[in-house]
């Protein structure tokens, strides 16, 4: 009995030694993962946002009401909860929220979904979420579409120098949030105590500062002090300095003034470019519209 034991144990110790030693020889190999991991990064005014996700696939599941149950707090992709960064204070939706990482959860739902900003952006999944972290909470409406999209995606649209567009979208629907940033209050005192120090600056820096305070609806009478200052140095840049007067101009209510340097803005254009060009393009819609 005894040496029927022995053998039995000496069976399973040279099986086990035979499974450790196949396992170490294992060669080392990376398989391709099922939501691969997707750093996303967008620079929105002077505010730069990364978003760091994982990207499921639909594969051919019914996924919100399904594997995404409606109700329930969603890591906002796979794996790792979604983790998102902003440099500078922003808003969503209106909504405050300092620089920093946080966690974006959310909580989908057939008539509106439940943007969540958690204080704590290093979680697998929901399973550690706590809504007692929650830095935010707000309601945004779905969108839906026609063409479904096969893999979770979350990108930035419509961006322009203070806003753009988060977008969340998965199968047949599309989260929009709005989102704000402030750049005027910090590039208006330095723009100020640039031109404020002595001497010219380059044709590059008026037109940039001139386009900035017009496309804000800040001082116009700066704006084109700055354009004219570009234009008296013969700037290689003129035909586009001009189109901008022009603008400047018709937003002033001089119609004159504006149909004319347009009028200039074209000839240079012409010649720096040839006929056909996309500022004589612009200076001809702008002529359009303020004739009658």
């Amino acid at each position: 009995m005894k040496t029927t034991t022995h053998r039995s144990l000496s069976v399973f110790a040279f099986g086990l030694f035979l499974a450790v030693g196949v396992q170490a020889q294992t060669p080392p190999i990376s398989f391709p993962d099922a939501s691969p991991a997707c750093t996303l990064k967008q620079r929105v005014g002077l505010t730069d946002i990364e978003v760091d996700y994982s990207r499921p696939g639909a594969k051919g599941r019914e996924i919100f009401g399904g594997i995404v149950p409606y109700g329930t707090v969603w890591r906002t992709g796979a794996n790792q909860a979604t983790r998102i960064t902003f440099s500078t204070p922003v808003k969503l939706e209106g909504h405050e929220i300092p620089a920093g990482t946080y966690g974006l959860f959310t909580i989908p739902d057939k008539s509106d979904w439940t943007i969540i900003i958690n204080k704590g952006a290093n979680q697998w999944g929901a399973f550690q979420y706590k809504q007692s972290d929650d830095l935010l909470r707000f309601q945004v409406a779905p969108i839906s579409m026609d063409v479904p999209i096969e893999t979770f995606t979350i990108e930035f649209n419509r961006i322009r120098d203070e806003s753009a567009m988060l977008n969340l979208a998965w199968d047949k629907t599309v989260v929009p949030i709005h989102l704000t940033v402030d750049v005027s209050s910090a590039l208006v005192p330095q723009i100020e105590a640039a031109m404020a120090q002595p001497g010219k600056k380059s044709d590059a820096f008026y037109f940039q500062a001139a386009t900035f305070y017009y496309d804000h609806d800040l001082d116009l009478t700066n704006a084109l002090n700055w354009v004219n200052a570009g234009l008296a140095d013969n700037s290689n840049i003129a035909f586009e300095m001009l189109h901008l007067k022009a603008e400047i101009l018709a937003k002033q209510g001089d119609k004159a003034g504006a149909i004319a340097a347009a009028k200039q803005s074209t000839d240079l254009a012409n010649k720096a470019e040839g006929p056909g060009n996309s500022i004589a393009k612009m200076d001809q819609d702008l002529i359009n519209s303020l004739q009658p």
